[in-house]
């Protein structure tokens, strides 16, 4: 047995012919209710002929002698198989589905930024709606495509060709990825396709307005979220700690969107005590986060002379110090510096680091750990930077 085995390591022609035994005892099970009894003996016995051969230590010569009778004895009495290419291609197909499958499921889940609250780390949709600005260029076909695949810059831009009042149509899914929209000037139709959510909106358009002909009525660059891996693995092994970027589940959380993912940096765990002071440094068990705990470099990292900006690092705001700025009301859990959050046992306490944008634990509180579906890793899409600043492919953002 040793000897076989290590024979099947050192020989390629064993390997070719252990492999080749196996796929006609495969097939002879596929087919033995279709095979008379004679040709199921006849291929049987060259079968195992190789498997003798194999088994005696022959020469490769010896074997591959073997080899050819059994391939003409299986040729000969083994049904063909229709659109044999087909089935194959299917079958590759197939495997390559189960393996990505169980890739996104046990260890890389791709997943699309769907908000701004963790900005500027990761960015989620931006718009700008370019409508008349005259000085704003839009690229063509190709320049289009290569702002796209590297940046994830979109344009929609259409130019009525005559006069009407603008309708517009939801949205329609033809495929799983593939939709479209259509806008009506008067009788006339143009299609949007992969139209960014809320079109409407992001463009400035409404139902009923007049569109003269001649007007570029839809004039729209979109740049895309980040795209990036969620490691689902890490967290199988140990707890999340402070400081790293965590993808939780909303289900069942109050004051959350159902049934969607919401990414935020962990900022503290079950048991622990925290505030927000006024300087917009969070205190856990009376210790004071600065810019030298892991994970908050570049959210302490602020001028402390500037006041805090929606986009940019600017710590963590409570309620007195949001109010200060008019923004007061969207983080009710932390109404001064004084206030004290306790974190539930088995769960944890997460805020966006865009901390003037960002619905998170200081409005809705913690959250239990089970909700925890991975760590953010790798950023695989957009490649380059440009209007979100510099690239962060790769695991190069914190």
């Amino acid at each position: 047995m040793g000897t076989s085995i290590l024979r099947w390591f050192l020989s390629r022609t064993v390997r070719q012919a252990v492999d080749m035994g196996r796929q006609v005892r495969k097939f002879i099970h596929a087919q033995r209710d279709l095979l008379p009894p004679e040709k199921i003996q006849e291929i049987s016995k060259a079968a195992r002929e190789l498997k003798g051969a194999i088994a005696a230590g022959e020469k490769p010569d010896g074997i591959r002698a073997r080899m050819k009778n059994l391939e003409k004895v299986a040729n000969d009495n083994l049904l063909a198989y229709a659109n044999a290419p087909i089935r194959e291609n299917v079958e590759v197909f197939l495997v390559t589905g189960a393996v990505v499958l169980a890739l996104r499921t046990f260890f890389f889940q791709p997943m699309a930024i769907p908000s701004g609250s963790a900005q500027p780390t990761l960015w989620g949709i931006t718009s700008e709606n370019l409508r008349g600005q005259s000085h704003a260029k839009i690229p063509g076909v190709l320049g289009k495509l290569a702002r796209t695949v590297w940046s994830g810059v979109h344009y929609y831009h259409k130019v009525a060709e005559n006069d009407g009042e603008l309708r517009i149509d939801p949205p329609k899914t033809i495929l799983p990825f593939v939709k479209y929209q259509v806008l009506w000037v008067g009788s006339t139709s143009y299609r949007i396709w992969f139209p960014p959510a809320e079109l409407e909106q992001r463009a400035g358009l409404d139902q009923g307005q007049l569109i003269r002909k001649g007007e570029e009525f839809l004039k729209l660059k979109v740049v895309s979220g980040d795209h990036l891996f969620v490691n689902r693995l890490t967290y199988n092994f140990r707890r999340p700690r402070r400081g790293e970027i965590i993808v939780f589940s909303s289900d069942d959380i109050p004051g959350l969107i159902q049934n969607t993912h919401y990414i935020k940096r962990v900022i503290a765990l079950g048991g622990e005590h925290v505030r927000i002071g006024n300087d917009r440094h969070v205190i856990i068990n009376g210790q004071r986060l600065n810019a030298s705990a892991p994970g908050f470099e570049n959210v302490y990292g602020f001028d402390p002379k500037q006041p805090p900006l929606v986009d940019h690092y600017s710590g963590h705001v409570n309620d007195f110090v949001a109010r200060q700025y008019h923004r007061g009301g969207f983080t009710p859990l932390f109404p001064d510096e004084k206030t004290e959050f306790v974190v539930r046992p088995g769960h944890y306490l997460a805020f966006g680091d865009n901390t003037m944008n960002s619905h998170d634990g200081r409005a809705w509180g913690d959250f239990p750990q089970e909700k925890t579906v991975g760590k953010a890793s790798f950023v695989f899409w957009p490649i380059g930077g440009g209007d979100h600043g510099p690239s962060r492919f790769g695991w190069g953002y914190r």
